[in-house]
């Protein structure tokens, strides 16, 4: 359920996590976001008891040492700097101050907010990480050009448009990628483990990137993955968890995984959380602005009919994916398991400045129901678990593994004709080794399940 809300953006996106992985990240082409006004004191009115004193003035001397060294470094730096550069990095720096979260947008920084938060680009489709000073390929989306063309992932892109990619020039030429849609590109790629140079002449189109996908684990065990916090990210969620319940029926219980996951919007999350919840507090936010002091619940709704839930973290897990963490997780309503998550307790509000430019600027800070704020520590998992891998282990071929193998042995009775006795933990093995907590979780989600009544059809 779409949870109603208007105001500023609200974003809780974790830039720190963002800066400190790899550069990974989809095209996007320039775009704009918009958002009211935030309700700022009015000039005459009576400010917070907290805002500025007469100690805390800004007095001449600061203002004629700002302009002094503005014009130091306009005169004497030994580059020729102009002054919209200048008092671009003045406003940036201001703002760097503050907290890793707060920062000046241009255009470029909105269209890049606005990809983020929509999912939406003009693109190839695909996802691309630098490497050793080149261009590699993450994953082509279905159904994009770059799919269609054959790309996939571990490709790497030697040229783009016949010019060669080096360390140099990466970032120029990642920017190339870029553009509206109906726009030709031409890419030079090699597939992984080969040598040869295959060229594409690919068209760019709209791509939307999902930020959810659905599918069961084993039959009446759902798997649902949110790779961020979208527009569009519980809608899409209920559509699709809605179509599996459908087709397979009520589930046994369902993992939902958050891992690395770096956030998004306040409200996305928000409702994603009340897609799980009947009742209680979802998260509270407060600030020194009237706007930035919120409280959101949920309402009747389950999508899982109270079905038991794992929420898989991780060190990735952060902002908006630790609001969904921590609200399903003091509310009694899910299990989380994995690592201790990121610690983003801030919450960003967009204010606009004129139509290219905007702040993205720290409002509030948010507390889980439990009135927690998780900022800088993150939410300790109910099951820790170690970020480990497993392998099959060797074994001596055996010709006889059950009675079944013997010679002469005494069918069973209440069998049916032809049928194979299955070869137990194969499926188990095969999900450990691919991904060792997801396994984990699908254990533990079962233990749960033996708890509860059978489930039944919603009417």
């Amino acid at each position: 359920m779409r949870f109603p809300f208007r105001g500023p953006t609200l974003l809780l996106l974790a830039a720190p996590l963002l800066l400190t992985m790899p550069f990974a990240h989809a095209q996007s082409a320039p775009a704009r976001v918009a958002a009211p006004p935030v309700d700022l004191p009015a000039a005459g009115s009576s400010a917070p008891a907290h805002a500025s004193t007469s100690a805390d003035r800004v007095d001449l001397d600061d203002i004629r040492n700002f302009s002094r060294v503005y014009e130091v470094v306009r005169q004497a730096y030994v580059e020729k700097v102009n002054n919209k550069t200048l008092m671009k990095a003045a406003i940036t720096g201001m703002l760097s101050e503050l907290d890793p979260h707060s920062e000046y947008l241009d255009k470029k920084g909105l269209a890049q907010l606005t990809e983020d938060t929509t999912g939406q680009y003009s693109g190839l489709g695909i996802e691309v990480l630098q490497v050793d000073g080149g261009l590699r390929i993450v994953s082509p989306i279905d159904d994009t050009p770059a799919a269609r063309a054959g790309i996939k992932p571990g490709d790497s892109i030697v040229k783009i448009n016949g010019t060669l990619i080096d360390p140099q020039n990466v970032d120029s030429m990642y920017q190339q990628l870029r553009g509206k849609p109906g726009s030709k590109i031409d890419l030079t790629i090699v597939h992984a483990k080969s040598s040869k140079l295959i060229d594409l002449h690919l068209v760019r189109q709209n791509i939307t990137v999902s930020s959810v996908r659905v599918r069961e684990l084993e039959p009446g065990y759902a798997y649902i993955r949110i790779s961020q916090f979208q527009d569009d990210t519980a809608s899409d969620l209920e559509k699709k968890l809605g179509a599996l319940i459908a087709k397979d029926g009520p589930q046994k219980g369902a993992v939902l995984d958050l891992r690395n996951n770096p956030g998004g919007l306040l409200t996305a999350a928000v409702s994603v959380s009340d897609d799980f919840l009947n009742s209680g507090i979802i998260v509270t936010t407060r600030g020194r602005l009237r706007d930035a002091n919120m409280s959101f619940s949920a309402h009747p709704g389950d999508q899982l009919n109270g079905a038991p839930m794992i929420v898989l973290t991780n060190n990735g897990t952060a902002s908006a994916a630790e609001i969904v963490s921590g609200a399903l997780k003091d509310n009694h309503r899910a299990l989380t398991m994995g690592q201790r998550t990121f610690g983003k307790g801030v919450v960003q509000t967009v204010l606009p400045l004129d139509a290219d430019h905007a702040v993205k600027i720290t409002t509030a800070r948010y507390y889980t129901p439990n009135g927690t704020s998780i900022q800088a520590e993150g939410i300790q998992p109910d099951i820790p678990l170690a970020d480990l891998t497993v392998q099959k282990g060797d074994s001596t071929p055996a010709l006889i593994n059950s009675e079944a193998d013997l010679p002469h042995h005494l069918a069973n009775e209440n069998a049916k004709a032809g049928t194979a006795v299955s070869n137990d933990g194969a499926v188990d093995g095969q999900l450990a080794t691919r991904d060792y907590a997801l396994a984990q979780a699908l254990n533990v989600l079962k233990g749960m399940a033996l708890e509860r009544p059978a489930a039944v059809s919603r009417q």
